[in-house]
């Protein structure tokens, strides 16, 4: 009997598990990390009340479109800039390269940048920031632009995947200090891609 009882009880635990892990929504491994982040209390940008009946994040449905192959020209010796962000906090940065690409055959170029309080962090040593707007903002997408996250290349090229564009932290608490996106780095094309607007 006993015996019957701990298989029961093991049994109600995987099915728990099993549950939760379906609960995990997203259509690519990204947007289930990007899911689990924001309900996770210790790492969610999501004010309370709203991480408390979060369910998933709206994303564009996965597109190899917007994963490009773009080529970087580096520009060394980049002066350090004071980049303006959504509070009077300023980060401070430098172009590290212009990244040229194309989007259905059309060509774009954006500037990519380096932080320098990230580059003393252990594991950012080598992160690169490209923010960027496109004509999906203020609709579709979070109005400010959205972000994505590349490391340093060994060579000249770099792959952009727009399906992990997400938005800043501020879209979603205005506590947090966002860097503005430069006027440089908006894009003339729609990009359905990465994150949607966050509705509460």
């Amino acid at each position: 009997m006993t015996k019957q009882i701990i298989l029961l009880v093991l049994f109600i635990s995987a099915l728990s598990c099993a549950q939760k892990k379906e609960s995990l929504l997203g259509d690519t491994e990204w947007q289930r990390e990007q899911n689990a982040d924001f309900k996770d209390a210790s790492k969610s940008p999501l004010k309370e009340k709203d991480r408390k009946v979060f369910k998933a994040l709206d994303f564009y449905k996965f597109d190899s479109t917007y994963v490009v192959n773009a080529t970087l020209k580096r520009i060394p010796d980049s002066k350090w800039f004071q980049m303006k962000t959504t509070t009077n906090r300023v980060s401070k940065e430098r172009v590290y390269g212009v990244l040229t690409f194309e989007i259905k055959d059309l060509a774009f170029s954006l500037k990519i940048y380096q932080g320098q309080d990230l580059m003393e962090k252990d594991g950012f040593e080598d992160y690169l920031f490209l923010p960027f707007s496109d004509n999906t903002n203020g609709e579709e997408s979070y109005g400010g632009g959205r972000y994505i996250d590349l490391r340093i290349p060994e060579d000249t090229t770099i792959i952009i995947d727009f399906n992990k564009a997400y938005n800043p932290y501020c879209a979603y608490n205005e506590k947090y200090s966002c860097p503005i996106v430069p006027l440089e780095n908006s894009l003339d094309v729609s990009v359905e891609a990465g994150v949607k607007v966050f509705k509460k």
